[in-house]
């Protein structure tokens, strides 16, 4: 039998297989080339050594360095180069003058930074490393001037700065509202007629005062009064300074240390010793039962916490009675809210998700 015959196509696609073939080695090649000098294109001065455009040698010192600057800016510099008989050098028109004045800066400003001088060295020594001069080199054109510590203490102290009026603005929310409860306001306005000041507000004097500013006046005093008085707790209370995120951070070691302190004395007094809980320890049992925060748990009134230390809630059995009794009262009230009885015969009624043809 005879060879079998090929059609025209499957020779054209076993020919360009052949192709694939031949021209992966070569673009392989073109990928992992590398340029068999140091000075490239791209890279610090490119195809011309630094130190050859300053005119100085590889030992030569800062010194050296800036003064040879200086001298070759002056003579390239744009706006002050006039070419001088017989003058070769790069600068032979205004344009090449920019040029080589651009060269310069570009050759001083590798050579006067150390870190920068040594990988420039490092890459004359290496020309090899190829990829590696790259890294070196944009990663230090690309890396922030300005050091991170100091951006991140600047950051910080915005923060704080910012805490600090934000709870202000907080705290005077909280004694303007006070000031509008009867309770507070009612008590405020006894101590302060006992005190006179009032009528001091009202005493006229040379300077005759209005209504509005005897008002304003009557108002300041209620509300310095009730800041003396009231001891206002939780995300209201008095702004402190050692709160704020810059203080917290400084006394983070303190913090940390103090905590470590305290609960290897938990330890020893409680689980080792086995001493009975004090009201402190207690109020803390109870208030991580709770999962409440330390601002959210002291915001709770005096009698509040009598009530939780009589019931003996650091107790966990107790505290899961607490807990279901809190669980029923809670449905009794909701059970009987006239919102929640809308809610409940709506969703009974229609409920999300279905059409209804009811105008409200």
């Amino acid at each position: 039998m005879g060879a079998p015959l090929l059609s025209p196509g499957w020779a054209a696609r076993a020919a360009g297989r052949r192709s694939y073939v031949l021209l992966a080695p070569f673009l392989l090649t073109l990928l992992l080339v590398r340029p068999s000098g140091a000075l490239v294109e791209g890279l610090y001065c490119g195809t011309r050594d630094c130190y050859e455009v300053l005119g100085v040698s590889r030992s030569a010192g800062k010194a050296e360095i800036a003064r040879a600057y200086r001298q070759l800016a002056r003579r390239y510099h744009p706006d002050r180069y006039r070419p001088e008989p017989g003058d070769e050098g790069p600068g032979r028109t205004p344009q090449s003058a920019e040029e080589a004045f651009l060269l310069v800066a570009t050759a001083y400003e590798t050579l006067k930074d150390e870190e920068t001088r040594k990988d420039y060295d490092y890459m004359l020594d290496h020309p090899e490393e190829y990829y590696s001069h790259y890294y070196h080199y944009y990663s230090r054109r690309l890396a922030p001037k300005v050091d991170v510590r100091v951006v991140i203490l600047v950051s910080v102290c915005a923060i704080s700065v910012f805490q600090f009026f934000s709870w202000w603005n907080s705290y005077n929310k909280a004694i303007s509202y006070l000031a509008t409860v009867p309770k507070y306001r009612i008590q405020a306005t006894e101590i302060a007629k006992q005190q006179g000041l009032l009528k001091k507000a009202k005493e006229k004097g040379k300077n005759k005062k209005s209504k509005e500013e005897i008002r304003d006046e009557e108002e300041n005093i209620i509300k310095n009064i009730i800041k003396s008085k009231i001891d206002i707790k939780g995300g209201y209370q008095k702004p402190q300074i050692c709160d704020l995120l810059l203080f917290q951070i400084i006394l983070a070691p303190f913090h940390l240390c103090s905590y470590i302190v305290w609960y290897c004395r938990w330890i020893y007094n409680f689980n080792i010793k086995g001493k009975e809980y004090g009201e402190e320890e207690r109020l803390y049992i109870i208030r991580k039962s709770m999962k409440m925060s330390k601002s959210q748990f002291d915001s709770l009134e005096d009698h509040q916490k009598e009530t939780f230390l009589k019931r003996e809630l650091w107790i966990k059995e107790n505290y899961e009675v607490y807990k279901q009794e809190q669980e029923e009262e809670l449905k009794k009230k909701l059970a009987n809210d006239p919102r929640w009885k809308r809610y409940r015969r709506w969703m009974k009624n229609e409920g999300p998700g279905r059409l209804t043809f009811v105008d409200d």
